[in-house]
């Protein structure tokens, strides 16, 4: 905050009065959307000055830095070389890696990281590894917004449309239209997407990416917590109502699912909440390339 107001300082009271926020309250959001950059281990983080100073500009927040361009071959290097995109929120790699670009064709973590999509997050001084991740709101959310017309069975004018449904849907705990929802996603898509490459690795890679994206942008408006594991999907997602504990199997049973969420105690922690707990063990068939079943515990 003490940088903001010292850079822009005389512009922060008429921003946040017009958003109905305080000058706190407006700075932490302003560092939560365009700060974030770091560009050495353990230094602090720096601001998009491009979208900053447009923010303050129009006295809104906005994806100022996406409308300058398109990473439109940033996910084609992501799908060439089947990326898990699970990884972008914790990749780790070497200096060596980061300062390179010739390993494009089996790496595109190195392009990625020089355009500005991925930051330094960490560092580990004894495996000189460094840990990376999207390095705000406006990076996070613009990118995976761009990624689910690549992966998903959604039109990028209809992507803000159809996660404000996810959203509804979830809060009113109308889960069976959310999985119907969800079941679109994947039609029609996932076969063009996996063609000529080995079918039931890629699709459970395919799989992963497409729920990774959907519930990556559901957690920009609740709380997710997002868990990956061989092709079996840990997740917990939170709204003022409910919480819902889910178990993803792929070639299993949405029984199988559901039990082990029982077995395995994975809504321990959320039963002295007050919210309604809801367990929900879906299933997805390489087969059929789509969530086959799900069903509910509640």
């Amino acid at each position: 905050m003490q940088n903001l107001q010292d850079s822009l300082g005389d512009e922060l009271p008429e921003f946040s009065r017009s958003l109905g926020l305080t000058e706190s309250e407006l700075c932490d959001k302003l560092r939560r959307h365009y700060d974030g950059y770091h560009f050495a281990p353990d230094t602090a983080g720096v601001y998009n000055p491009f979208s900053l100073l447009h923010a303050f500009k129009n006295r809104e927040f906005g994806s100022y830095w996406f409308a300058t361009g398109t990473p439109s071959y940033l996910v084609e290097l992501l799908k060439r070389n089947r990326y898990d995109l699970d990884r972008l929120v914790h990749e780790e790699t070497d200096a060596e890696t980061l300062d390179g670009v010739d390993s494009v064709d089996s790496d595109p973590i190195p392009v990625i990281y020089q355009s500005g999509y991925l930051t330094i997050k960490g560092y580990d001084a004894r495996f000189g590894t460094y840990r990376l991740g999207f390095p705000n709101l406006e990076v996070e959310e613009g990118f995976v917004k761009y990624l689910l017309p690549y992966y998903a069975n959604v039109s990028a004018s209809k992507t803000p449309f159809e996660i404000g449904r996810f959203v509804r849907e979830i809060e009113r705990g109308d889960y069976d239209a959310f999985f119907c929802r969800l079941q679109s996603f994947f039609a029609d898509t996932l076969y063009e997407t996996i063609t000529g490459l080995k079918p039931e690795r890629d699709t459970e890679l395919h799989y992963r990416n497409v729920l990774f994206i959907v519930f990556r942008l559901i957690g920009l408006y609740t709380k997710v917590e997002y868990h990956t594991n061989r092709g079996r999907i840990d997740l917990v997602l939170q709204t003022d109502r409910y919480i819902y504990v889910m178990e993803f199997k792929l070639n299993g049973t949405a029984k199988e699912a559901l039990q082990q969420i029982n077995e395995k105690q994975y809504i321990q922690p959320f039963v002295a909440d007050g919210r309604k707990i809801v367990k929900i063990g879906v299933n997805f068939s390489s087969e059929t390339r789509n969530i086959a079943k799900w069903v509910v515990e509640s």
